[in-house]
C-alpha cells in the first residue's frame, strides 16, 4: 500500500520506469544516509541530492520527510495485491498468494543488503519503527481485501492510502471482510517473515526461495507434525 493507488504502478511505459526508479532512487539514498548518520540527522535536501534529484522532486513523491522512510516495499506490495487478484482461477488462495510473493521476493532478494540496512535504521528510531508498523498493519488489511475480493469473502479490495487508516475506518473495513482473507493475509506476512529469519542464518546452504516454498508446503499440508528424521536443514 504505502501512498500508491492499486493501479498506480501498473503501467509499463517509460514514464512509469522512469517515475518508479526515481521513488526507488529516494527511498535507497534515504535508507543509506539515515543508517549512516541516523534518520534524525538525514535532511530532504541531503537524500535528494544523493538520489541526483532536486528538493522539489522529492516532494512529488513523498508528502514529507518521515514518508521516505516507510515506502521501501510500497510497489512490491501493490504488486502482490493485483497479482493476486489476476491469478488463475484454478490456483488455490493460498497458492495466488504463494505465488504472488514468490515473485516479488525473487526481486527483493536482491536487495537483501538494503533491508538489512533498513531495518537497522528502524531499530536507531522507535518513532520511524512505530511508524512503519503502522503502515505494515495497513498493508496486511489490503492485503486482506484483495483477498477477499477474489474469494468472495467479503469487501473488495480498496485502494492504498499514503497512511495507516483511522481507527474508525479500519474498524469498518474489518468489519466488511470475513476471517478467511484476514487470516490468510496474517499467515502469508508471517510465513515471509518466518521463512526470512530461518534463510538469514543459513545462507550459505540454502536458497531464500527454497525456504519460503516449503513454508508454503507446510501450510498447504496443514503443519503436519514432523518425524525425527525429516529435518532437512
Amino acid at each position: 500500500m504505502q501512498c500508491m493507488a492499486e493501479g498506480s504502478s501498473a503501467g509499463g511505459g517509460l514514464r512509469e520506469r522512469k517515475k518508479r526508479a526515481t521513488r526507488a532512487a529516494l527511498v535507497e539514498a534515504a535508507v543509506r544516509l539515515a543508517a549512516e548518520h541516523g534518520a534524525e540527522h538525514v535532511t530532504v535536501e541531503a537524500i535528494s541530492a544523493a538520489a541526483g534529484v532536486s528538493p522539489r522532486t522529492f516532494f512529488n513523491y513523498f508528502d514529507c520527510r518521515d514518508d521516505v522512510f516507510v515506502m521501501i516495499g510500497a510497489e512490491s506490495s501493490a504488486r502482490v495485491r493485483r497479482a493476486v487478484l489476476e491469478a488463475p482461477p484454478g490456483l488455490s488462495p493460498l497458492e495466488a498468494l504463494r505465488e504472488a510473493m514468490a515473485a516479488e521476493l525473487a526481486e527483493v532478494k536482491e536487495q537483501h543488503r538494503l533491508w538489512k540496512l533498513y531495518g537497522v535504521v528502524l531499530r536507531k528510531s522507535p518513532r520511524l519503527l512505530v511508524r512503519a508498523l503502522g503502515v505494515h498493519a495497513a498493508d496486511e488489511l489490503a492485503l486482506a481485501e484483495a483477498l477477499a475480493q477474489r474469494t468472495g469473502t467479503g469487501s473488495p479490495s480498496r485502494p492504498g492510502t499514503c497512511a495507516a487508516p483511522s481507527a474508525s475506518e479500519e474498524e469498518e473495513r474489518r468489519l466488511a471482510l470475513d476471517l478467511y482473507p484476514q487470516l490468510l493475509a496474517a499467515v502469508g506476512v508471517m510465513a515471509v517473515r518466518v521463512a526470512g529469519e530461518y534463510w538469514c542464518v543459513r545462507q550459505d546452504d540454502i536458497a531464500f526461495l527454497d525456504v519460503f516454498q516449503e513454508v508454503f508446503e507446510q501450510l498447504a499440508a496443514g503443519l503436519p507434525t514432523p518425524s525425527g528424521d525429516a529435518r532437512r536443514h
